[in-house]
């Protein structure tokens, strides 16, 4: 789990470029907030909202993400204020908490924008619960928010902003359906009614930080689709709180919270918010740990008794979300994955057509973007698979099942990388067999997405033979040719029959 977390593939160190520039934006964003004179608190909201900005802005172009940014104060500081003005009633704090959290999830179905705006407004509202925010405070929060804001857009969209140069991947959430078909409409309701068991079972743990168990119910919910992906969270939250304990207890609580040191402790866990994320909840659980038991340190009220108590409050909110999945509106992981498998599948088919373009003679056509959509997609199918081949699921046909799928959608992707560089390559053009093999892969995938559709004949391209340089290409074809047709038996097999008897 260790070795995933840190030695997993980084291609174009983009994980790594994310964190270290994370530290740098956060870090000018809260050195601003001390220039300007905020206090402790202010600083600390400002730094969050940094963080937030930098982590769930996610639009696919870097003009998006500034709008997306620049939106942020407009649902935070609303937010803020009402969480400040209901501090002293419980019970319309309560319901307050529990609406902008069902509102949060369910604006995930306007795509990356709703989604980094609802999780913007629920932290805001959380923040402030962890703060304990009074509206004479809010003056100095909204500037602080707004300068933190500026600083680390100043960071990732002008000293840093190496998005520039990469070739976006839109890869928004399957939506269909109306009213509670919707995906996002389920989910709303199964955060609002996750968040409510959390709520009140968190009041019962402890009356001052019930918050931690509502925003353990929320963030197992963020970017989940089905009730198998939020019991794997659920559990990976709880392991990650459960690991940085200890951190927390020979680190944190020894340093006093001596500035400098909290300072630097502070920057390790964005670090690795930032790096593991993409690799790994429950490293990046374990950072959230350390980093939270820093700041109450800094904020001079933390002690193992409230180390312990965070533990208990991550695990009633997480049993909140697995309650809520299970039981109301649930979502099938087979459903979800089904979605997003057969999504893959058309991006690569996708890709070979743009291939079989380019290898054609088309000069506009240009399989590499479809290529980049075809790595998140696989990200996403991954994540979506996770419950299946987790070590500790008791389906082992379906576990074998599942595992069996992703080797074989890793090596269609490999051959699609492979194939995407001969195309472009002049010399492996005007081909007429790739014209041909491109043609067979295509109608292999529209027979695993679409397979009441009658088999197309390819073309006759009349091209003439380049053996050298077609030899790549043409092994790439074939590689992928033979992944699609295995492919054909896990998928159009029934999903809890034994994988070889299929």
């Amino acid at each position: 789990m260790l070795k995933r977390a840190f030695v997993a593939g980084d291609p174009g160190r983009l994980r790594l470029r994310s964190a270290v520039r994370a530290v740098f934006g956060i870090g000018l964003a809260v050195a601003v907030c001390g220039v300007a004179g905020h206090s402790l608190v202010a600083a600390v909201t400002g730094g969050l909202a940094a963080l937030l900005a930098l982590f769930t802005v996610t639009d696919t172009t870097v003009r998006g993400q500034a709008v997306t940014t620049a939106l942020l104060p407009a649902v935070g500081f609303p937010v803020l204020a009402l969480a400040a003005v209901l501090h002293g009633h419980p019970v319309a704090r309560g319901a307050a908490f529990l609406a902008v959290m069902g509102a949060g999830v369910y604006a995930r179905r306007w795509g990356p924008r709703g989604h980094a705006l609802g999780v913007f407004a629920f932290m805001a509202f959380f923040t402030s619960q962890f703060l304990h925010t009074l509206p004479g405070q809010l003056p100095e929060l909204y500037s602080a928010v707004a300068l933190s804001l500026l600083s680390s857009s100043a960071v990732r969209f002008g000293l840093w902003c190496y998005e520039r140069r990469l070739t976006p991947a839109a890869v928004p959430a399957p939506v269909s359906g109306t009213g509670l078909a919707r995906i996002t409409t389920r989910q709303a309701i199964q955060a609002a009614a996750g968040g409510t068991v959390a709520l009140m079972a968190g009041q019962l743990l402890s009356d001052q930080r019930w918050y931690w168990a509502v925003g353990a119910t929320w963030w197992v919910f963020v970017n989940t689709a089905s009730r198998g992906e939020t019991l794997v969270r659920g559990f990976r939250r709880v392991l990650g709180t459960l690991i940085g304990i200890p951190v927390g207890l020979c680190v944190v609580v020894p340093l006093h919270g001596a500035p400098v040191p909290t300072a630097l402790l502070v920057a390790v866990g964005v670090f690795g918010i930032f790096y593991t994320a993409a690799v790994s909840y429950t490293w990046m659980m374990f950072s959230v740990t350390v980093m939270a038991g820093a700041l109450y340190g800094a904020l001079g009220v933390l002690d193992p008794a409230l180390l312990a108590l965070r533990l208990g409050e991550t695990a009633v909110g997480a049993l909140g979300a697995v309650l809520a999945v299970l039981f109301v509106l649930p979502v099938t992981t087979h459903a979800t994955t089904d979605a997003w498998i057969q999504r893959a599948l058309r991006c690569v088919h996708a890709c070979t057509e743009e291939a079989a373009a380019r290898l054609s003679g088309s000069a506009t056509a240009d399989p590499a973007p479809r290529v980049a959509e075809l790595e998140a997609l696989l990200g996403r199918v991954r994540l979506s698979l996770a419950p299946l081949v987790h070590p500790l699921s008791p389906l082992r046909a379906r576990r074998a099942r599942a595992a069996h799928v992703l080797a074989l959608l890793d090596e269609c992707a490999r051959e699609v990388r492979g194939l995407a560089s001969v195309a472009a390559d002049p010399e492996a053009s005007h081909d007429a067999r790739l014209a041909a093999a491109c043609w067979r892969v295509e109608s292999a995938v529209e027979a695993l997405t679409a397979p009441e559709r009658p088999v197309r004949t390819p073309l006759a391209v009349g091209l003439p033979a380049h053996a050298a340089a077609a030899e790549p290409a043409l092994a790439h074809l074939h590689g992928l040719e033979r992944a699609l047709a295995e492919l054909a038996t896990p998928l159009h097999s029934p999903p809890r029959s034994p994988l070889a008897a299929a």
